[in-house]
């Protein structure tokens, strides 16, 4: 019995993958975060835009970075919430804003978490609490179906439970949805529950556990034309400005919308066409 047990337990940790061990810190800027063995992986080139180049995000763009600053230099900060219009730079803000207080000198990390690996978010933190590096936890895309129940782990970031959100972690999300939901399902479950107010209240309470929400919303074409033209402008492109605005709008038309991604779909394609690297 003693030598079957004993083949059982080999088997069983040649099954159960390897912890991989803490990672160095210092290594890297930014970390992704993956599961199935846990780990943090660091992400030796940050894919993002200089903070100068994001138009007309003006009041979110020095909310964030003021908000963020302040935790980098161990003050207290709010958890944010960044939602609204699709391409209008949600993401692209959490990383340049990232990417300004380290040009601080701020000793301040960015470790990226999938929505999918919300449940996991625990082993995360414990992991994070015990550095003496400050991190700002990002999720992009975040939102919930009616019967996903990710949104219970998201509370252990945003209020810590009994022990509490770790004293050098932020968390930062980006949504289309400003309660992180469909407003169709809000309605539907409203409608079809016993008691309306208290069928969506737990999820849609969990975006006003964010201290700061910042809203991002459609930009019109003057906006959109002076993105375009700040692109150009730094990286040493020229164009005349009527064959930037026909060429700008033609390729928003044939988009059906106008933002900072379409924005910079457009620049690509002109910097490809006059041979410039970006």
């Amino acid at each position: 019995m003693s030598e079957a047990l004993e083949r059982i337990a080999t088997a069983l940790e040649r099954l159960a993958p390897t912890p991989h061990p803490a990672p160095d810190f210092d290594a890297a800027d930014a970390f992704v975060w993956h599961v199935a063995p846990d780990r943090l992986c660091p992400v030796a080139d940050i894919n993002r835009v200089d903070i100068d180049l994001l138009l007309d995000i003006d009041r979110a763009r020095d909310t964030l970075l003021d908000n963020t600053l302040r935790f980098a230099r161990g003050l207290p900060a709010n958890n944010a919430l960044l939602w609204g219009a699709r391409g209008m730079g949600k993401s692209s803000l959490v990383k340049a804003v990232h990417g300004a207080v380290r040009a601080e000198g701020l000793p301040l990390k960015l470790v990226e978490l999938q929505r999918e690996d919300l449940p996991s978010v625990g082993r995360l933190l414990a992991l994070l609490r015990d550095s003496r590096a400050r991190f700002v936890l990002f999720c992009d895309d975040l939102s919930f179906s009616g019967d996903d129940q990710h949104y219970k782990s998201l509370k252990a970031v945003l209020d810590g439970g009994i022990e509490g959100r770790p004293e050098n972690v932020l968390f930062y999300a980006t949504s289309n949805r400003r309660h992180l939901m469909p407003r169709d399902m809000i309605e539907n479950e409203r409608s079809s529950a016993i008691n309306p107010s208290e069928a969506v209240e737990e999820k849609v309470s969990l975006s006003d556990r964010f201290g700061l929400w910042l809203g991002f919303h459609p930009c019109g074409q003057d906006e959109y034309l002076a993105m375009i033209r700040g692109y150009c402008a730094a990286h040493g492109i020229e164009i005349d400005d009527d064959t930037l605005r026909a060429e700008a709008i033609e390729w928003a038309a044939t988009r059906g919308a106008r933002s900072g991604r379409v924005a910079w779909q457009y620049f690509t394609d002109l910097a490809g066409r006059r041979g410039v690297g970006i």
